[in-house]
């Protein structure tokens, strides 16, 4: 890795041509449809749609959950920009990608200290996660594409949707408006319900590494170390459900 952040284009562009400098509305109308729509298939992966069972219905969420993000990523970006920088998809420092995961490791403990206050306040802990946990406990090689599916996959496809489309078309109004209300976007992405504050946090501190390094890699480093810790946990406690 490098400090080089100059642009590198997928494809020449016929000359006079330009494109612009940033992602803006129209990447994140389009991009978050895609994802919705790629989404939408998730349901006719159920135990009773295809007979699946839990471990296999848990391994295709987890897998589908980056690649959804991937599809909105695509979609955003072949509408009108062909310049990975203009996502953030730059090289970066070493350094920073160090302190993405320190910043990862952050996340995941303030996100421990909202949810219990939240299941404390409130008495909600019910955990739509419930699947990926089936997944990781199914053994050596499920435990395994659960690491690759949850910890690689997933984190590449989110933050190259909603932080290199999202967060970057809105910081055109300002860092705080552009970091919490992406951030607000991602966790309702991830539904009303225990999730929702737990993604706020990763998505503010996230968004925030890719804002101050200029790269998204940091931000995946972010949501790697968060999302590490659930099949981590399966395999150091051998419990297979989130309580």
């Amino acid at each position: 890795m490098s400090t080089d952040h100059a642009d590198h284009s997928r494809q020449p562009a016929p000359a006079g041509t330009t494109f612009p400098a940033r992602p803006g509305w129209p990447e994140i109308v389009i991009g978050l449809l895609a994802m919705v729509a790629a989404g939408a298939v998730a349901p006719f992966f159920g135990p009773l749609e295809l007979e699946l069972d839990a471990v296999v219905y848990g391994l295709a969420l987890a897998a589908w959950s980056g690649i959804v993000g991937l599809v909105g990523f695509a979609a955003a970006a072949l509408i009108r920009i062909r310049s990975w920088g203009a996502f953030s998809v730059r090289r970066t420092t070493w350094r920073w990608m160090g302190i993405g995961a320190a910043a990862g490791v952050i996340a995941l403990v303030l996100k421990g200290v909202v949810n219990y206050a939240v299941i404390t306040l409130t008495g909600f802990d019910a955990n739509p996660q419930s699947p990926y946990y089936d997944a990781a406990g199914g053994g050596v090689l499920p435990l395994i594409l659960t690491f690759a599916f949850l910890s690689v996959l997933t984190p590449i496809g989110e933050e190259f949707l909603f932080r290199g489309v999202v967060t970057n078309a809105l910081l055109r109004y300002g860092p705080v408006v552009g970091v919490l209300s992406s951030s607000m976007i991602f966790a309702l992405f991830h539904g009303i319900n225990i999730v929702l504050p737990s993604a706020l946090v990763v998505g503010i501190i996230a968004a925030e590494s890719m804002r101050r390094s200029g790269s998204i890699w940091p931000a995946v480093a972010v949501h790697v170390v968060n999302n590490m810790a659930l099949p981590l946990f399966v395999l150091i406690t051998g419990n297979t459900g989130p309580g």
